[in-house]
């Protein structure tokens, strides 16, 4: 498995491909990378909010609402619960081309890393690339993200991922 991510990633980092790889790094961020909690507190809002309105429908059509106030108050307070989560959660700011370049250009020569191939340099790479590999086996498929990180003085801790399938015998 080694040769085939160590060729994917000598691809991506090559000299002459650094402006493609920056042009994926940048739309990546665009193409449905998302905070993952955000979009759960967002589901959790949109379902408390949908079980309040069955909930004044069910009064509406005649249900004593005496029999409904534990689950509305719950529902409202799960409402409110998500409400506060996204209202407080940071808001996701992208990378711009000039970030995603110091991010490239904090790696060094990937190449030269990579040729080097002693197993302590390997590893420090793949930690820096923050690589995971996700083995499916109905599918003999690897599937491989690399989400490098900026580290530079405007943006600290910010990524952006790539992703890639590899399936064995190809």
């Amino acid at each position: 498995m080694v040769e085939p991510l160590n060729a994917w990633i000598g691809g991506l980092f090559g000299r002459d491909n650094i402006d493609r790889l920056v042009d994926k790094l940048v739309v990546s961020q665009e193409s449905g990378q998302v905070d993952a909690a955000r979009e759960v507190a967002k589901k959790r809002l949109a379902d408390a909010e949908a079980r309040l309105r069955r909930h004044q429908s069910a009064i509406e059509a005649g249900v004593d609402p005496a029999a409904l106030v534990e689950v509305i108050n719950t529902a409202q307070a799960e409402r409110a619960a998500a409400r506060a989560e996204l209202d407080n959660a940071p808001a996701q700011r992208t990378l711009d081309r000039a970030d995603v370049f110091a991010m490239v250009d904090s790696l060094g020569d990937v190449g030269a890393r990579l040729g080097d191939a002693k197993p302590q340099s390997l590893i420090k790479l793949y930690s820096e690339l923050r690589l995971d590999l996700r083995y499916e086996p109905e599918e003999q498929a690897v599937y491989v993200a690399a989400s490098p990180r900026v580290v530079n003085v405007r943006v600290r801790g910010r990524s952006c991922t790539l992703f890639t399938r590899r399936v064995f015998g190809e």
